[in-house]
């Protein structure tokens, strides 16, 4: 007989820009995207409080990125690893473990051929859900995935999880933005909320 239910760990999966940090307005393109510099990643207010109340929960904490611009010819991977560096040490110093961080560094149209064309773990795929799954023999009906774009959303209900869609997508109705997500919230805070209150109802 397999493990029981009750023997299962819950986890919560967290994009990064825009749900962790604030993503960075590029003037070349006119839209809003990841930190390209270590000195410009900032963490959101409320992100820790967040993730300390989701870990005192019980939820394994897990980070599901898509990082194209190394593929895309517009940052370094030494740039990626520094970024990624100094959310470690901020989650460090608040003593907020995560059980694992899962970045895609691909993109189907990138110009660094070994980063190029299609892959397995780029969101909406479910891919790093599902070996955490595996990996940490995870209940995913009592999981959720927290994001701020619809492929964040996608990539929850494909791994079978809640999902909150949060930020500024999290406020627009109507078509194309139809997909039947969970919850929607302002924010990481608002959205740990939402996952706390379903907790007690279960």
């Amino acid at each position: 007989m397999g493990a029981s239910r009750l023997t299962l760990r819950r986890a919560v999966f967290l994009d990064r820009d825009g749900v962790l940090n604030y993503n960075i307005h590029n003037p070349s393109t006119g839209a809003f995207e990841a930190p390209p510099t270590p000195a410009q990643f900032q963490l959101i207010p409320g992100v820790i409080t967040a993730l300390l109340e989701l870990q005192e929960a019980g939820f394994l904490l897990f980070l599901v990125s898509n990082q194209p611009d190394y593929a895309k010819g517009k940052n370094s991977l030494v740039s990626l690893t520094a970024i990624h560096r100094r959310l470690e040490e901020a989650l460090t110093e608040a003593r907020v473990s995560f059980a694992g961080f899962n970045y895609c560094f691909h993109h189907p149209e990138g110009v660094i051929p070994a980063y190029s064309g299609p892959c397995r773990c780029r969101k909406p795929s479910p891919y790093f859900l599902l070996r955490a799954r595996d990996q940490f023999m995870l209940d995913m009906r009592q999981s959720w995935m927290i994001g701020d774009r619809l492929t964040d959303v996608e990539c929850g209900q494909a791994a079978g999880v809640k999902t909150i869609l949060v930020g500024t997508m999290a406020s627009q109705t109507g078509s194309p933005h139809t997909l039947s997500f969970d919850y929607v919230a302002d924010d990481l805070f608002a959205a740990t909320k939402i996952v706390l209150r379903e907790e007690l109802l279960c």
